[in-house]
């Protein structure tokens, strides 16, 4: 059964002629896609395949492509009734050029334009007009027996589950890191590492967004597939020269610490993720700490292909002011729909537990319907929305129940570079919301995605 995921990200190509189906399929990260196979002109069997494939000399060609998302969003109640009923429509415009030079070596450039129209409360994430997306070279080569890829420029890092570092594909904007990049493959080990400046975004003119020595992530990873499925395990540093915390206030260099399984067997298929966060922030120690889990089982000889699925997340929240020691858990670099488009809730002081059922109708149609309730881990600290701001008048306030949600969820795979998708959320707000102030929330999301 093709999973939710796949069938949001990943557009499929229709059956049909053996030449056609060689076509690759059209991805939310263009930069991976290898459009090469085209050098034979009788694969290019659709309209503007010469732009597709541009011979540019032996073993050498340019690909061109484009990316366009229209969101139609509303919402009842954002913020838990902090701000009025808003209804906007983002739009998201991506054109790129992909140059396959020979020998290993590559350029990649994308221009982007991301509108938020209609929306009353505009942020970082919502609008950028007319800037760079990603612009980098890389070379792939041998090494040591193994695959091994160099990468130097402005890029992004879509790294597993995207739980904590994501290429942030939910909201408008997506993040992009100016960065210099390495991995290495050979048999089942993968190794990775990168030094990165992520890209601060404005919206004030075109190609105004920057990146700064104001902010610092820095990563090594190491990847082994196993029986079924794979474990990797990452450390990294977060260094940013001012933060913002309930508790503590000042310059932040948080180590981290992560460790994920990964697997699918033919009916079981699960994802199981834990981070440990130590450092300072200020003159105060960082002890913080996550795990999530996801998971489900799969009747492959029932009608629809159910899927029976359990998600639990728990992150910690800050136990006591002032006694120098900082508990928040910092999400880095969230994907905001993890838990649902309508990004109520961030992945920091929370617990998180959510059974689903995903059918599938047809070949082109996913439909998942869950149920999820939520928890602080403790009352001292705030509940938080998305990527990582606290409510404000929720700490100390309230118990630890957060809340209870409806979420329903349906994917159509239009055609090969079309998809479709509607997605509804009712939250019920909990005692330690309506301490504040808050009320119940509804979202209603209509989403279309072309990709050429």
């Amino acid at each position: 059964m093709r999973t939710l995921a796949a069938a949001a990200l990943v557009l499929a190509v229709p059956p049909g002629a053996a030449l056609a189906a060689e076509r690759p399929a059209i991805k939310v990260n263009r930069w991976q896609e290898d459009w090469s196979v085209l050098a034979d002109p009788a694969r290019r069997t659709e309209p503007l395949d010469g732009l597709k494939y541009v011979p540019l000399g032996p073993d050498a060609h340019l690909s061109l492509g484009l990316t366009l998302r229209e969101r139609l969003e509303l919402g009842d109640a954002p913020t838990f009734g902090e701000d009025a009923p808003d209804t906007s429509l983002s739009q998201r415009l991506q054109v790129h050029a992909d140059a396959r030079l020979g020998q290993g070596w590559r350029a990649f450039v994308m221009l982007e334009d991301v509108r938020a129209i209609g929306r009353r409360h505009v942020g970082g994430a919502d609008a950028d007009r007319l800037d760079l997306r990603l612009a980098f070279v890389d070379h792939v080569g041998e090494l040591a027996g193994g695959k091994v890829t160099v990468r130097v420029g402005r890029q992004d890092f879509p790294i597993d589950q995207q739980r904590f570092l994501s290429a942030r594909d939910g909201p408008g904007v997506r993040q992009s890191f100016d960065a210099v990049w390495a991995d290495w493959s050979r048999g089942p080990w993968t190794l990775a590492a990168f030094a990165s400046q992520p890209v601060q975004y404005a919206d004030d003119e075109a190609f105004d967004d920057t990146s700064s020595g104001h902010v610092r992530l820095d990563l090594a990873r190491v990847e082994r597939k196993v029986f079924g499925g794979a474990v990797s395990a990452y450390a990294g540093r977060l260094d940013r020269s001012s933060a913002r915390y309930g508790d503590a206030v000042g310059q932040e260099d948080r180590q981290v610490y992560d460790l994920r399984y990964v697997g699918k067997t033919k009916s079981l298929d699960w994802d199981l993720e834990a981070m440990a966060q130590r450092g300072e922030v200020g003159s105060a120690d960082v002890r913080a700490w996550a795990a999530g889990a996801r998971g489900g089982w799969t009747f492959e000889s029932v009608p629809w292909t159910p899927r029976l699925g359990l998600q639990g997340d728990l992150a910690s929240g800050d136990r006591r002011r002032g006694d120098g020691r900082l508990g928040t858990f910092n999400p880095l670099y969230p994907n905001a729909a993890y838990f649902t488009r309508a990004g109520y809730t961030g992945y920091a002081n929370i617990v998180h537990l959510k059974p689903s059922v995903t059918v599938e109708p047809t070949s082109k149609l996913t439909v998942m319907v869950a149920l999820a309730g939520q928890w602080r881990r403790t009352t001292a600290d705030a509940i938080y929305g998305q990527p990582f701001v606290a409510y404000a008048g929720t700490a100390g306030q309230g118990g630890r129940w957060t809340g209870a949600y409806a979420h329903l969820r349906a994917d159509y795979v239009v055609g090969p570079s079309l998809t479709a998708t509607v997605e509804a959320v009712h939250f019920e707000a909990g005692g330690a919301l309506r301490a504040s102030g808050r009320d119940d929330s509804d979202y209603l999301g209509l989403e279309l995605k072309y990709g050429w």
